[in-house]
């Protein structure tokens, strides 16, 4: 967890305070000192994940795009940081209208709020799905933002996104004295939901036995470079405390491993012997993810815990 810094004390709701990143980030907020009211409504969040802090901050449960109960917050709002979305790439492919829904009035019911509340800073959160099939590797914060088949349901996540970058960029010019954009890329770590590649691994290796065909989506070599939520914490505290007005900022690492390589990495850390058997990958899974993290490295981020080691403290 990030250490405390001198920061000066701010009133902050949370949207999707109660997921994996969302309860991450509420935590780092609570440990410096900050007031935290967290508007979720618990369809994948865990009020458990909050356990140690749930004393000192106040939970209001509700749909992001349920606008009446969004607006009966009374309380004083400094700060946004507005995460609420659906995760995890079967939910891209099973409910894109519900994804779409959430991204588009979801996105306009917070602006709307925090304009009513004088909000100062917003913090939006995006991904690394609009960019898709990249240009560059690793990948800057130019880089194209795309939708390459529209009749695709996997793009209405990114896609979902784009909207909610575009609109919001332009609706902070003229309300918000701060709003920054940030995309993660692959966090992992504990309590994270088993709709992601690592935990999905590492249950279905628990279960197999030596030797047996483990089965993985392509061939094997797309590349991923995946952060563990700890360091993604320390790349947030950056981007929150220092991060420029109308900037957009990668979260990641540029620690890049292929889907292969990644099944033998938790095989030996498990103690398992594995065979692969091959599946054609879902149609519009990026070939390479691997951002450019130059900029937040410019405001003092570090990568402090390797891929090794992360998949370490999960398994542990």
């Amino acid at each position: 967890m990030v250490k405390k810094k001198k920061n000066i004390k701010q009133n902050i709701l949370v949207t999707g305070g109660s997921g994996f990143i969302g309860s991450a980030i509420t935590k780092y907020l609570v440990y410096n000192n900050h007031n935290v009211i967290i508007y979720d409504n618990n369809s994948r969040g865990k009020l458990s994940r909050l356990k140690e802090i749930q004393h000192k901050i106040k939970f209001v449960r509700g749909d992001i795009r349920d606008k009446k109960k969004l607006f009966s917050i009374k309380s004083k709002i400094d700060t946004v940081i507005h995460l609420a979305y659906v995760n995890g790439t079967k939910f891209f492919y099973k409910k894109p209208l519900k994804i779409l829904d959430i991204a588009v009035n979801g996105l306009l019911n917070i602006l709307e709020f925090s304009k009513k509340k004088k909000v100062k800073n917003f913090y939006l959160a995006s991904t690394s799905e609009v960019y898709q099939n990249p240009i560059k590797i690793p990948t800057d914060e130019k880089e194209m933002l795309k939708i390459p088949d529209i009749h695709n349901p996997r793009y209405s996540y990114g896609g979902g996104k784009i909207i909610s970058e575009l609109y919001g960029l332009y609706y902070a010019k003229k309300y918000f004295k701060k709003f920054v954009i940030f995309r993660p890329h692959n966090v992992y770590g504990k309590d994270m939901g088993n709709e992601h590649v690592i935990p999905e691994f590492i249950n279905r290796f628990k279960k197999l036995r030596n030797n047996k065909n483990f089965l993985i989506y392509g061939s094997g070599r797309e590349i991923r470079s995946f952060i563990y939520i700890d360091d993604f914490v320390l790349g947030f505290d950056k981007v929150f405390r220092k991060g420029n007005n109308l900037e957009i900022y990668n979260i990641g690492t540029s620690q890049k491993i292929n889907i292969g390589n990644l099944a033998i990495l938790i095989s030996k850390i498990i103690g398992k012997k594995i065979k692969f058997k091959k599946r054609k990958v879902l149609k519009g899974s990026p070939t390479a993810r691997c951002p450019n993290i130059e900029k937040i490295k410019k405001l003092g981020f570090k990568q402090k815990i390797s891929l090794k080691e992360g998949i370490k403290k999960i398994i542990s």
